[in-house]
């Protein structure tokens, strides 16, 4: 099939290559120009030229920066399960995969530095999003490359910066977006079993995916065996209530906010680590269809709250007291799927920042300053709720 695509890519160029060869001068610099032209960007130009009126669409658009998988970036996504979109015919999942690589506002890669900002893309189809004013992707510098990361912790760095066309600006990049999948789909691909495990047991996997502007903070699996002969003794109710005290919906001033199963969670930066409570955030920023997932090294306690880090220890006191390891997570991860998809790597960590390697879920990252920073999703405003040590773009 990519073999049928490439074809149809080829025949794509060179028609928009020949529309490009006779336009007048007005139309000259035109998204269609530039496509036509640029004979790495066939693959691409197939996928718009595939869907019934997106070439026009994409060719009215105005203050946009379209980040445009090269063809070996395509290449490498058609060996991905993500890629039967493409081949299947499904205009709905090819316009939202599309989508998901425009974003508003127009940002030469000279915008982009080494702190962390989130941009908000097209991707507003409710079937994919639940994020108010379009799911956002991630872009840092690193090392003098422009680096973008989506769904899963992959990133895309840009090959070719600063296309310009008259609706805005184009970066070729070497790898197609992933699209964040639901914080249930999330926590399975990441490896983080507990979690996935205790929203089934807690019958709270559609309520959670269904929420819209979350963060939400998700122990690893360390963190669920730590307490781990406490689980088989807790309710449904209970665990409902354990896991709702790690999502948050609103902002308030200072660096207390409440959760969305009342009480409040304090956050607290030193050394530059961040900690909710007692809990270290081991990795930032793992975007999802509804918002953001922060790893961190602990299971919050509602009927803890004053539980605070110890800044410098390496490891965390559970909050639940009484409760010991069980290295089989309390038989919460009974039925899980095992991964389906691949997770990539966290922003590197600032000079200087301490790095935290997780062997059980999501892949290694840091909560040190300079590196990702936890986000702003809807009315979250994490750039505040960590102190500014992120960036958002508003357009």
């Amino acid at each position: 099939m990519y073999r049928q695509l490439l074809a149809t890519a080829a025949l794509a160029a060179t028609t928009l290559a020949q529309n490009a060869t006779n336009s007048t001068s007005s139309s000259s610099g035109s998204l269609t120009d530039l496509l036509g032209a640029t004979s790495s960007l066939s693959t691409l130009t197939s996928a718009v030229m595939g869907v019934p009126g997106l070439a026009d669409m994409l060719g009215s658009l105005s203050n946009v920066t379209i980040l445009a998988p090269s063809n070996d970036a395509f290449e490498k996504f058609m060996r991905t399960p993500a890629a039967v979109a493409l081949t299947s015919g499904d205009n709905a999942a090819i316009s939202a995969l599309l989508s998901y690589h425009i974003l508003n506002g127009t940002f030469p890669a000279s915008a982009v530095t080494d702190t962390p900002a989130f941009i908000p893309t097209m991707l507003n189809n409710t079937a994919y999003t639940n994020v108010t004013g379009g799911q956002v992707v991630e872009c840092v510098r690193q090392e003098d490359k422009v680096l973008f990361y989506s769904g899963l912790l992959m990133n895309a760095s840009v090959t070719t910066a600063d296309q310009n066309f008259t609706g805005g600006v184009v970066h070729i990049i070497d790898s197609v977006l992933t699209i964040p999948e639901s914080v249930s789909d999330t926590a399975i691909n990441a490896g983080l079993s507990g979690v996935a495990g205790a929203l089934t047991r807690a019958r709270l996997v559609d309520t959670v995916d269904s929420l819209s502007d979350v963060t939400i903070f998700a122990p690893n699996n360390s963190a669920f065996q730590a307490i781990g002969s406490a689980l088989p003794n807790l309710t449904t109710s209970q665990l409902a209530s354990i896991l709702q005290y790690h999502g948050i919906s609103t902002l308030m001033d200072g660096m207390t906010v409440p959760a969305l199963a009342g009480g409040d969670l304090r956050i607290t930066i030193s050394d530059g680590n961040v900690f909710v409570n007692s809990a270290k955030v081991l990795i930032p920023d793992v975007l999802v269809a509804n918002g953001v997932v922060h790893v961190i090294d602990n299971v919050l306690n509602p009927n803890n709250t004053s539980a605070m880090p110890e800044a410098t220890a390496s490891t965390q006191m559970p909050a639940f007291s009484g409760a010991s390891t069980m290295t089989n997570l309390g038989g919460i991860t009974s039925g899980i799927p095992t991964p389906s998809a691949t997770v990539g790597m966290a922003p590197t960590p600032a000079a200087g920042g301490s790095e935290d390697t997780a062997e059980d879920g999501a892949a290694a990252s840091t909560s040190a300053e300079g590196a990702a920073s936890p986000m702003r999703t809807g009315a979250i405003g994490a750039a505040a709720l960590f102190a500014g040590a992120g960036a958002w773009m508003n357009v």
